[in-house]
């Protein structure tokens, strides 16, 4: 899918929630590496500091990130912007040398009032599960949520 599809009729709307993936470049497992991957756990953190916004479920996956994000008053492009950006550049540091981390776009889907927020953070936690990274989630450290 094309940056510019992913794009059309991306609204930010404050206080929004939204489903939230994005890949690593040509989807390598760059996060099978436990040190890269506490790395950009960290950056999530920072990022809810810097935007006011809360990731209220998220999972990082060897080779791409899915999250349920609630926005505050910035946008959701410079919010998720921020955190691919961030972590990018803490996972070059780590590694000594600049390469692309990620994919340039990323998939959103805004929650509707009617959508259980519940069933989508299941949805995302489930993820090692149904690659069957583990067997059960308390197993995989890469993930949190506020509802689980």
């Amino acid at each position: 899918m094309s940056w510019s599809y992913l794009k059309k009729g991306r609204v930010s709307i404050q206080s929004g929630e939204y489903f939230i993936t994005f890949n690593c470049h040509n989807r390598k497992a760059l996060f099978t590496d436990h040190n890269l991957a506490k790395v950009f756990c960290r950056c999530i953190e920072i990022n809810e500091l810097l935007h006011q916004c809360c990731w209220l479920t998220w999972v990082l996956m060897p080779d791409h990130f899915h999250g349920l994000l609630r926005l505050s008053d910035n946008s959701l492009g410079k919010t998720v912007g921020h955190l691919k950006g961030l972590s990018a550049r803490e996972i070059n540091k780590i590694r000594c040398f600049s390469q692309t981390v990620w994919q340039p776009a990323y998939y959103d889907h805004a929650l509707r009032e009617e959508e259980s927020r519940i069933a989508v953070a299941r949805y995302i936690a489930a993820n090692p599960l149904r690659k069957k990274l583990v067997d059960n989630l308390g197993s995989y450290p890469y993930w949190n949520s506020v509802f689980l």
